[in-house]
């Protein structure tokens, strides 16, 4: 495909190779990087050094960031609907005069 892309990455020491949309290149990068600074911060500040343990805290940390992200786009979803159906009830109301 002319949109797709192979590009190689690398988490913990390992070389991944990848076939990704043109797209999604920086995201995909950014993300591996994103991992890597992840991986970095538990070695040193937690002194893990089995790779296995490392990336499970990594996965945590990422997991629980997406859960938090998840629960404020519910809450704002939510809170905006109810504040956005008010406000159309009352421009409904004030049109109607």
């Amino acid at each position: 495909m002319a949109d797709e892309l192979p590009i190689t990455i690398t988490i913990a020491g390992r070389p991944y190779r990848l076939t990704i949309g043109r797209n999604e290149e920086e995201i995909v990068r950014k993300a591996a990087k994103h991992i890597e600074g992840q991986i970095s911060h538990y070695a040193g500040n937690y002194r893990y050094s089995d790779k296995q343990d490392l990336l499970a805290m990594v996965a945590l940390h990422f997991a629980t960031l997406a859960i938090h992200a998840q629960n404020e786009a519910s809450f704002v979803t939510n809170s905006l609907s109810t504040t956005l159906t008010d406000i159309d009830n009352i421009l409904t109301e004030t049109l109607k005069d």
